[in-house]
């Protein structure tokens, strides 16, 4: 058994000395020393290690740690203690104080090549690695503190006793400890916890979606639990698009007989994406042909009726509705002003016209052409679905947000459909997102805003179910006048 755990320690051994190597080097790219003092002047406790640089210096190392994260993790991040430790000066003023307990932690850039994965098209071949997900923050749950280490002291000897707490989301040890506090010591005497000696860590679990221009139609968006630990809580909120890059691990059967298991991602990298660049131009590459059309159609000084008719062409006229669904498209410039004001760029649209005149194709057209465009039709969604409801965790018990289809839409455009069918109640909801282009909630115990920067294009029947010429425009349009000043074009 010695045997055994004296080859094991000369392993681990073995990868602190590499990595170490690999931090100390100076031939590669980025000098991860300066990068180190950095992170002791700001006191942060990450460092953003390269995936590719790691592959260039040692082979093995860059295997190991894709694909037997548990065994190599631990090592690196011992080795990038001792070389923090090994910088660290006491004495420069410029570095923020570290102590024994002061945990650093490393996070990763660069490519994944097929351990880059989605919530739909990750499998059980992707455990227990090192993997890259991206997708849209649905829910994140409140941050609470964890347990990492009890102090706890006894009156009668007048000792300390510690002890450490390790459950499947802190640590890659298999053995893990019962999260119960020691009430007496091996004699029988009685212990009191001190809370103020003793460590902890925050703690947040969120749920990650595939985007939803990437699920495919008529199948339900896949989800996935990730768990975010001590300087990475509180970075995203719900309606953020992020890459995450963290180790995928299924946490046992928790007590049930049925062979499922729960997985989650531990993350160690979080990557926000902004919205507008990664709809279309991850998906289209542009090619050197293509440029030279583009540069050729500027020139045209009919390029916006020309651009206009290419817009749902199975469509015969509607010249108008079509230049401004293509303005709608390319978006406004928005100002935020020096007093604090905001003065939104996105055009909003609403269509009312008799039934069978093509304006639901309209907006298919939109659905299928915008980077990022939700649809939503006027029965079917509620004023919670539209902005954010308020829920209670399964397993916690506390109130969280959920975002819904105008947040999740943030940069981008929501489609409605049978505007005029909505009732009163939920269209109020649309008001402040037209105009404010935020969304406001105070309920349950939360106040709270969130962003929505989105254009609506919305199609409604008129009153009557046909135009009727005789009467004046606003009596055909049944929506209050509230409503329609928010539409900046109306056909």
């Amino acid at each position: 058994m010695d045997e055994v755990n004296e080859t094991l320690d000369a392993i681990f051994g073995d990868r602190v000395r590499r990595f170490q190597e690999f931090l100390d080097s100076e031939e590669g790219p980025t000098d991860y020393r300066d990068a180190i003092r950095d992170l002791l002047a700001k006191g942060e406790k990450r460092l953003t290690i390269s995936i590719d640089e790691v592959r260039e210096f040692d082979k093995s190392s860059w295997e190991g740690l894709l694909n037997e994260p548990a065994e190599f993790l631990p090592a690196f991040e011992r080795a990038l203690r001792d070389n923090v430790t090994a910088i660290y000066d006491p004495g420069n003023p410029a570095f923020q104080e570290i102590d024994d307990q002061s945990q650093f932690y490393l996070s990763f850039r660069g490519a994944f090549g097929h351990h880059s994965v989605s919530p739909r098209t990750i499998r059980s071949l992707h455990l227990s690695k090192l993997i890259s997900v991206e997708g849209i923050v649905t829910r994140a749950s409140l941050v609470r503190p964890k347990v990492v280490r009890s102090v706890h002291y006894c009156e009668h000897s007048g000792r300390f006793h510690a002890r450490e707490y390790r459950d499947q989301t802190t640590s890659f040890n298999p053995i893990t400890t019962a999260a119960i506090y020691p009430t007496e010591d091996p004699e029988g005497y009685k212990l009191m916890t001190e809370y103020g000696y003793s460590t902890y860590r925050d703690h947040q679990t969120i749920t990650l979606q595939e985007m939803p221009e990437r699920a495919p139609a008529g199948q339900l968006p896949r989800s996935l639990e990730i768990i975010l630990d001590d300087d990475l809580v509180d970075s995203l909120k719900p309606g953020d698009r992020v890459q995450i890059v963290g180790v995928y691990r299924s946490l046992g059967g928790g007590g049930n007989t049925s062979s499922s298991f729960r997985t989650v991602v531990l993350a160690n990298s979080v990557y926000p994406l902004h919205a507008r660049s990664t709809g279309i131009s991850a998906k289209e590459h542009i090619t050197d042909n293509d440029i030279r059309n583009i540069n050729k159609l500027s020139k045209n000084k009919h390029l916006f009726d020309r651009m206009a008719q290419s817009l749902a062409p199975s469509i015969y006229g509607h010249e108008h509705i079509k230049k401004a669904v293509l303005l709608m498209l390319l978006g406004g410039v928005e100002k935020n002003l020096d007093n604090g004001s905001h003065l939104r760029g996105d055009i909003n649209i609403l269509m009312v016209g008799d039934p069978s005149t093509a304006k639901s194709q309209i907006l298919r057209f939109v659905l299928n052409t915008a980077a990022l465009a939700i649809a939503t039709t006027g029965r079917g969604s509620s004023g919670v679905g539209l902005t954010a409801a308020v829920t209670t965790d399964k397993e916690t018990g506390e109130r969280r947000l959920e975002a819904g289809a105008m947040v999740l839409a943030d940069r981008g455009i929501v489609c409605i459909d049978e505007f005029d069918k909505m009732s009163d109640t939920d269209r109020v909801a649309i008001h402040e997102v037209m105009e404010q282009q935020t969304v406001t909630i105070s309920k349950a115990g939360i106040h709270t805003s969130l962003n929505a920067r989105c254009s609506v294009v919305a199609a409604a029947n008129p009153v009557y179910g046909q135009y009727d010429v005789h009467k004046e425009p606003h009596k055909n349009i049944a929506l209050p006048d509230s409503l329609l000043s928010r539409f900046d074009l109306l056909f």
